[in-house]
Order: structure tokens, then sequence, then C-alpha cells
């Protein structure tokens, strides 16, 4: 039935042929006795604990879900995910790209990407219990103090403990300010923290002897919104002076939620009745220290919705190749069989072609995200570092967003192709379709990820972010303008690239006369600036493939059959989203009485 294989040749392809991270790791200290050899290694390995200890548990921790003992309001896992969890931390996978000095094993973020990749391939719901942890760690090693770092991150960091991020309430949303918990100082210097938060991923189970959470709340004097929002550790166990686990803290789950995907993971409801917390960071200055956390896990989600296009991807493959249906409208394909295989009808090939253009460009684009990620923390010239950040803070609502939206998209079309057996459950189609639909909403939606593009990291500083990456694509054209091979990709990528700088301008404008305007065109903005990036990325590896065209290794044809199909079916839709853009917000604005 449902199969995955880790796609370790597309993956060196990206890292070691298209971005060459081991010559930009030879200009980080941290990094720079990483080799090629050790990074494949790595990641054959990961593949291995992927596809042979978490994809088995994928279609049946989906059927079974989480069960809550409402007595002891404690939450069992699906079977096998405890065991596996225990596989992942004797195989030291927790610390793969940790801090060395908290027993990490400080290996490049962008190795970590492509491990993760494999896990959400194999099995979103059992990973998103460890991928929270890398979340809550980054965030403590940014802003916790030193005793707070020694005690949590050697934790997070082995895999004893996971973490968790306690964000919104009944009544928030996303809307943070509004949020209600408090949080009560004590003479001893904790705080008592008493409130209820909503849509805790692994917010309860019994893998680990600990959870983390780190967790919103206001101070008695805290001003309104969310300039009054402090952040706080609050341990489900109390944690003595030696460092041994105390009482049980008063902080614990008072229901699951029933979703319609990732059913494996414990989303839950999370009470706390005077929880004894400490303060990590400044007081009221909790957002900006959760935003490190909440940034990575809107990289994670786009990471998320990457491993289920490629495992989507693949199952689809596999049956269109086996499945016979009718024949070919241009003549018999297969004779010695009763009809032909679906693979051979343009339209089910289009159907995977776009699954696989969406998960080659999308592969692209979260490693050298990742590469930017690792020059922003370790490279030793501020200037690299303040560059990478820049790039980072773009990319960031178009991994999240963009990645996500095309998955949904890839997942349909994957399940379309098995027909009536797509919506049947032991397939395991019809589950990626649900997990990929959840990635849209969470961690901030994709209406969300879209304004904070538009309004925060382009017009906010009049473009300044997005003039660097097309200066980079400018410099990439006039490169490659006079290669004739090229023409199929360089022409469609430089128009792409006027046509975002003129509609930029232009709903910069119309923002100055109503702030509105950015709101009425956000969503498809993004859109387009995503389809700017992946098709830079796609006419780099193009560009790779002609040259090696002729090397006798059918991945390279693939990849350039590839890069022509995106470039010819799937880009053109810039052309209806840039109209739709420019329509502004006249026709949305409908009296309510109408609704």
């Amino acid at each position: 039935m449902a199969q995955y294989t880790p796609p370790l040749r597309d993956m060196q392809f990206v890292l070691h042929e298209l971005f060459d991270v081991t010559a930009e790791f030879k200009h980080i200290p941290a990094y720079a006795e990483f080799d090629a050899d050790t990074v494949n290694a790595v990641l054959e390995e990961g593949g291995k604990f992927a596809s042979e200890v978490l994809f088995p548990l994928n279609i049946s921790g989906d059927a079974e879900g989480c069960s809550l003992d409402k007595a002891t309001h404690e939450v069992t896992p699906p079977k096998g995910f405890k065991e596996a969890y225990a596989k992942y931390v004797e195989g030291g996978w927790p610390a793969l790209s940790c801090d060395p000095e908290y027993g990490g094993q400080g290996l490049p973020h962008t190795v970590n990407q492509c491990f993760y990749e494999m896990l959400n391939s194999a099995n979103q719901a059992w990973t998103m219990y460890p991928g929270l942890s890398h979340g809550a760690y980054e965030c403590l090693h940014a802003h916790g103090t030193p005793e707070q770092k020694q005690l949590y991150l050697t934790k997070l960091t082995s895999g004893e403990w996971t973490g968790t991020m306690c964000l919104t309430e009944p009544h928030c949303g996303t809307d943070l300010g509004m949020l209600r918990t408090k949080a009560e100082p004590q003479a001893d210097g904790t705080y008592k923290i008493t409130g209820q938060k909503i849509f805790i991923s692994a917010g309860e189970h019994n893998m680990v002897e600990n959870i983390v959470h780190l967790v919103l709340a206001r101070l008695p004097d805290a001003p309104v919104g969310s300039k009054g929002i402090s952040l706080f550790i609050v341990p489900k166990f109390k944690i003595n002076a030696d460092g041994s686990l105390g009482e049980r803290n008063p902080i614990h789950c008072g229901a699951i939620e029933h979703k319609m995907g990732i059913h494996g993971n414990s989303t839950c409801q999370m009470i706390l009745d005077e929880a004894v917390g400490t303060l990590v960071g400044q007081p009221h200055k909790g957002l900006n220290a959760m935003f490190v956390m909440m940034n990575a896990a809107r990289l994670g989600v786009g990471n998320q919705s990457l491993g289920l296009t490629e495992v989507a991807y693949q199952n689809a493959v596999a049956y269109a190749k086996d499945r016979i249906q009718m024949r070919s409208l241009s003549g018999v394909k297969a004779p010695d069989k009763a009809a032909d295989p679906i693979i051979v009808h343009p339209d089910v090939r289009k159907m995977l072609l776009t699954a696989r253009a969406y998960a080659e460009g999308a592969r692209a684009l979260a490693v050298h995200t990742a590469l930017q990620l690792d020059k922003e923390i370790h490279h030793p010239d501020a200037d690299v570092r303040a560059e990478a950040s820049d790039e980072l803070a773009l990319l960031t609502p178009i991994i999240k967003a963009f990645i996500t939206d095309n998955a949904w998209l890839a997942t349909s079309h994957c399940m379309q192709v098995y027909g009536g057996h797509g919506y049947i459950h032991e397939w395991g189609m019809e589950q990626y379709v649900r997990d990929a639909r959840i990635n849209m909403i969470y961690e901030g939606t994709n209406t969300v990820q879209s304004l904070d593009l538009l309004g925060r990291k382009i017009l906010a500083d009049n473009g300044k972010k997005l003039k660097k990456i097309g200066k980079r694509i400018a410099e990439f054209v006039e490169e490659e303008g006079i290669s004739e091979e090229m023409q199929e990709f360089i022409n469609p990528l430089a128009d792409l690239g006027d046509k975002v700088t003129k509609l930029t301008t232009e709903i910069g404008m119309k923002a100055f006369g109503n702030p509105d305007e950015v709101g009425a065109a956000a969503v498809d903005y993004l859109r387009v600036v995503g389809h700017l990036v992946f098709a830079y990325m796609f006419a780099r590896m193009a560009k790779i493939a002609l040259a090696k065209k002729d090397s006798g290794d059918p991945f390279y044809a693939a990849k350039l059959a590839t890069s022509r199909f995106y470039f010819a079916k799937l880009l053109p839709e810039t052309a209806s989203l840039i109209r739709t853009c420019r329509a502004g917000l006249s026709s949305l604005q409908v009296d309510e009485a109408l609704f």
C-alpha cells in the first residue's frame, strides 16, 4: 500500500550542486569541518529512521489517535509512538543541530532541515512531538538566563524532555494582545500562573518524563495589548534544586481537540491553576522572545507541507504506473494489458508533475532558507549576519504560506490520481490531504503570513529586503541572458521580476490612501512573490541540468523536465494573480447587511 523512499538524490543535488553548502560552511568556523560525505551519511541514516521506524506508524497512528485519562489528565499517544521516540533519542537525533555546550552535535541547521523533511514525510503527527522542542530550545538559547539554559537546554538537547509553546486562548486566536492568562509574582522570584491555553500541540503525553511549556501571560502591572505580554517557563513537573523532578506542577490537559488531521499528535487544551513558572527575558517583552519560537514554527510548518507533498507524490506516481484504466487518446501504449496505465493520460501527468514541481521547488527554497539561518546565527561577519537576517525575515512568511498552499493543491491532486481509492483511509492519501489543510491555518493563518510579508516585510521598509533579492535575480538574468538554451527560463523570470517591482509600487501607493488596500491584495501578492522565488530556484536548477544533460544520468533529464513544466504550467498563474491584486479593494466594499 503506502510507501516512502527518502529523496536523498534530490537532497544531495540541492545541497551540493545547487548551493554548494560545504563551501558556504567553510566560512562559518562552527561548521568548517563538515564535508559532503558527512552530510550525506547523516541524512542516509536519518532517512532509514524516517522510513523504517516512523512511516509504518503513520496510518495506524492516524486511525488510533490520542487518548486522555480525564481522572489523571494523562495523554497516551498512538501505539508505537513512545517506542519510536525512545529510538529517536537513542540515535542522538534530538541533538543534531544543537549547541555542543549543552550536549548538542553542532551540525548545521541546513542538515537538520533535510532530516526533518524526511520525518514529516514519514509521520507528521509524530514529528510534532520533538519538532516543537527545537523552537523551545532556540527561544531559551536566545533569551534564557545562564541558569535556565543549563537546566533546560541540556534536557531538550538530549531529548529527555520535550517543549511546547502555549500562546493562544479561546477568545483571542492570532490576536495575542487579547490574552488574559495572569502571572502573579512570588517572594521567591517565581510566578504563579493562571489561565487557559488552547491548540497546544504535544501539550501532554507520556513519551518523556517532563515537558517544558513556554507560556505567555500578563503581570499585574502589564500595559494593555501586545506590549503587556511576558514569557514564562512552566514545567510539567517542578524541578528540585539538585535537578531532580519534584511534584506535579498544576498545569494539565483539560481536553484533546478532535481535529480533521494530525490525529496522532495531542493537540491540547491546557489549564493552569497557579502553576509555578519563571520569567524568560524582560517583563512585558515576552512576545519578542516568543517570536524566535514562532518563526521557527512557521519554517517548520512549511517543512511539514514539503514532507507531505513529497510522500503524496511518491505514492501517486507509483499508483499511476500500476493502475490501468482506458486507452491513451493517441493510441494503445500497453497492448499486453486490458488497458493502459493511467500515467499515459495527460491530466494525470499534469497532476503528478504539479506535485513534483512543488516538492522540488519547496526543497530548494527550504534549504536556501536554512542556510540563511546558519549564517544569521554563526557567520563571523556582522554584515553577512545582517543580510541573512533580512532575507530570512522576508522568506519566512513565504515558506509558511506558499509551501502550505501548494501542498494542499498537490496532495489533493495526488488523491485525485487514485480515483475512488483516494478517499479510502487504508491507501493513506486522504490523510495527507487532511493534514495538509491544517498546515495552512496553524502557526498564523496564511492570510496573516501574507499581511506580514506585504505590510511588515516589504512596505514597511520601502521594499529594501525585496530589492536585495530582486537584485540577485537581475544579476542572474544578466549572466544567463546570452545563453540560448536558457531563454525559456530567463525570459519569464525577468518578466516576472519587473512585474513584481511595478505591482509592489502600485499597491504601496494605494495603501497611502487606504491601508485596507494591503489586506485586499496581500494573499494574491504573496503567491506572486512565492512564484518569483520558485522561478529563480528552478532557473538555477535548470542551468545545472542543462550543463549535465549529456551525462547519461536520468536525474538531470528529470530535473530539466520538471523545470520546464513549472515554467509552462505553474508560473503563468501569476498573470491572473497580478490582475486580482490590481483589482484592489473596491469590489470588496459590500455593505455588511448584504452578506
